[in-house]
């Protein structure tokens, strides 16, 4: 089923997926995934280097109103911090899912960034009235738990990365889309890692954000951490480590109680994690313990590592006495604005003080430019001031490096691999690292895309339509060359074929019949009129019906199916409507029309005797010459022929002049016509003068 980029295709099978942020960039992750009519648009970010509407996605470049379903991965801000705005102020009308736990912790960090987002109210994206209101319109959804919107099927699986993140596989038509968001595979001391789907996907849509670069164990990673901020405060400096709310702050937090309380000596400088969020997210971390590793989940049974003893709480920088050496957890992570920013303002021109990295940094933030170690730096009132602190990268960043990547792919094998979330840099670096490294494997033919913003990926996917009998039909069994005739019902990408009595059991259709009548006028005889549809339609039978008020009334019925209903003055046609029978009908009112037009004559042709040997030699001949010699025996005994085209049979009685065909209805109506006109031409009918 996975299809090659620009083959030659019908377009039904065209998959585009555009990203509209964090293509060839981090930051604003947004991208679409259109196929069969279906448009899903995977997390809607902002960016943290931009404010206002520069730091949304490029989602002038959709109409809000044809996405029929938007999953958001994680509650990082580049990742769900334009969602309230989406949600709120576009035409979108679709479904919006997300887990539980990024429900909760959404909610909480988008207030906190309303309130500290350092710009004008009229540049403000929305307001706290419009993410609550953004928030009834949040659906969730259980790790492994399959739903279905629109025709689309879809279902996570863990991610790592933070609490509550997931990895969407989507299902369209058949086709599986695996959208990574940002995701780790590797255990820290609180969240396990990303799962590998059991479902090999044909398309990966993964993070790039670390290219090629490998990252350091994390045990090396961890003694470095706290041996400079045991540096820091030792020789009497303020350390401040910058980090987002909620996230790695945690883990950071796990890392520092823990060192202080085997570190009896630093017991007397205060451990503070300032964030106006600080008791609503311990609160939700308590509460998605079991979204957690196993070494947090046996460690709650005794006691909850959340319950720090040597971390304090702040809630802001009023609150906060600056008298003496302290380590400061305070958000947002990449100094764009807030708490950090004004801490690191203040602290920055003393050269015992430092400040610990612990995150990816987006280019245009604070974070960046220091670790570019500047002369000087700019303070958000424009002020100039030196750069005399220590400044340290050490990076906790929950993301995957390229061993990683590369064995996340190499376990699902996809046949396309389309790179988002990544500096232009790195992402090229691993596009020509994956290329290598599938190059020499010739099990596995991989095709890797790294597109820019607004720059589709096109892809073509055709996959085997199958229907599926059901109901009635499905109770008889299967056989070579059975011929199955039934209604083909199309519910989203799944076909089935139902008997038309089963419809209403199945699906919310129903079957009805349409009856026709036609009425013409007509001042000719009955004995005419029958004369000329004998001549038209083969034979042809009379029945009695009732009119209004009990009258009797003649009815000829032509073709087994038009009843010509013949009243003084008027004759009305009715039947019940298809192809066929109106076709039918055409040639009866063209019959009726014809007896109009025609004087009523004094005299009908008499009828002849029949001579049976004759009309059985004239039938044959005319069958020979219809279907072919081979189609009908030259000899043979009895009072019926067989007429058999295409493993079909038809079975003519001489003495009736009926034909059956169970195999074919139509086959059977074109020898009855055929029999029907030669008797007529052999035999003209008598009627009454």
């Amino acid at each position: 089923m996975a299809g090659k980029a620009n083959s030659p295709n019908e377009d039904s099978d065209l998959m585009k997926i555009t990203p509209l942020g964090s293509g060839q960039e981090v930051g604003r992750s947004c991208h679409i995934v259109q196929f069969k009519d279906k448009k899903i648009m995977l997390d809607c970010g902002i960016h943290p280097g931009l404010t206002g509407m520069d730091a949304l996605p490029f989602v002038d470049m959709i109409e809000a109103d044809q996405i029929d379903l938007l999953l958001i991965s994680h509650f990082h801000l580049d990742h769900a911090g334009a969602l309230p705005w989406f949600l709120q102020k576009t035409t979108f009308r679709g479904k919006c899912f997300m887990t539980h736990a990024t429900k909760a912790i959404f909610f909480w960090l988008l207030s906190d960034y309303i309130k500290v987002s350092n710009i004008s109210t009229d540049q403000m994206l929305y307001t706290d009235s419009d993410l609550e209101a953004a928030m009834d319109k949040i659906e969730t959804i259980n790790f492994h738990e399959e739903k279905e919107v629109a025709g689309i099927k879809f279902w996570c699986y863990n991610a790592g990365h933070v609490l509550g993140a997931a990895m969407f596989m989507l299902e369209i038509a058949g086709v599986k889309i695996l959208y990574t968001g940002d995701f780790s595979r590797e255990e820290d001391r609180h969240l396990m890692s990303a799962e590998i789907p059991n479902i090999r996907p044909d398309v990966l849509i993964v993070e790039s954000t670390y290219g090629t670069h490998i990252h350091e164990k994390r045990e090396d990673r961890e003694s470095r951490f706290t041996s400079t901020v045991n540096d820091i405060v030792s020789r009497g400096g303020r350390c401040l480590i910058p980090v987002f709310a909620l996230g790695r702050a945690q883990e950071l937090l796990l890392i520092l109680d823990e060192y202080w309380a085997a570190h009896p000596e630093l017991s007397d400088i205060p451990i503070y994690y300032a964030s106006s969020l600080a008791k609503k997210c311990m609160a939700v971390y308590q509460t998605f313990i079991n979204s957690m590793n196993e070494k947090i989940r046996r460690q709650i049974a005794v006691n909850n590592p959340f319950v720090f003893k040597h971390i304090s709480n702040l809630k802001g920088i009023d609150h906060f006495d600056d008298i003496g050496p302290c380590v400061i957890l305070a958000s947002p992570g990449m100094m764009q604005s807030g708490l950090s920013r004004e801490l690191f303002e203040s602290w920055c021109t003393e050269k015992k003080n430092g400040c610990i990295v612990a995150g990816y940094c987006v280019e245009g933030t604070l974070a960046k430019h220091i670790l570019s170690d500047p002369q000087e730096i700019t303070t958000m009132n424009g002020q100039k001031l030196p750069l005399n602190l220590q400044v340290d990268y050490i990076s906790f960043s929950a993301h995957t490096d390229y061993k990683q990547t590369s064995g996340f792919i190499r376990a699902l094998k996809p046949p396309h691999v389309v790179l988002v979330h990544g500096e232009a840099n790195e992402m090229s670096r691993l596009k020509a690292a994956l290329i290598r490294e599938y190059e020499a494997d010739p099990t596995h033919n991989i095709e890797i895309h790294n597109p820019r913003n607004t720059v589709a990926v096109e892809l073509y996917f055709r996959g085997e339509k199958m229907a599926k009998v059901m109901g009635s039909l499905a109770m008889q069994k299967p056989e070579e060359g059975l011929k199955l005739s039934g209604i083909l019902v199309k519910r989203n990408f799944n076909y089935h074929i139902l008997s038309p009595g089963d419809l209403p059991k199945y699906t919310d259709l129903t079957m009805s019949t349409v009856t026709q009548r036609q009425s013409v006028h007509y001042t000719g005889s009955l004995q005419l009129l029958q004369f000329i549809l004998q001549h038209t339609a083969g034979e042809v039978e009379t029945v009695e019906g009732e009119g209004v008020g009990g009258d009797k009334k003649q009815i000829i019925r032509a073709f087994g199916a038009i009843d010509i209903i013949y009243e003084p003055r008027m004759v009305t046609l009715e039947w019940i409507a298809s192809p066929c029978n109106d076709m039918f009908a055409d040639a009866v009112l063209s019959a009726v029309l014809q007896a109009e037009s025609m004087d009523s004559p004094k005299y009908l042709p008499p009828s002849n005797k029949l001579d049976k040997m004759h009309f059985k030699e004239c039938l044959i001949e005319l069958l020979q010459d219809m279907f072919g010699e081979e189609s009908v025996p030259k000899i043979f005994s009895g009072d019926t022929i067989t007429v058999s085209v295409d493993n079909k049979a038809a079975i003519v009685s001489l003495t009736s002049r009926t034909v059956e065909c169970e195999e074919d209805k139509t086959f059977e109506q074109i020898v009855q016509t055929a029999v029907s006109k030669l008797h007529q031409s052999l035999v003209p009918l008598q009627f009454d003068k």
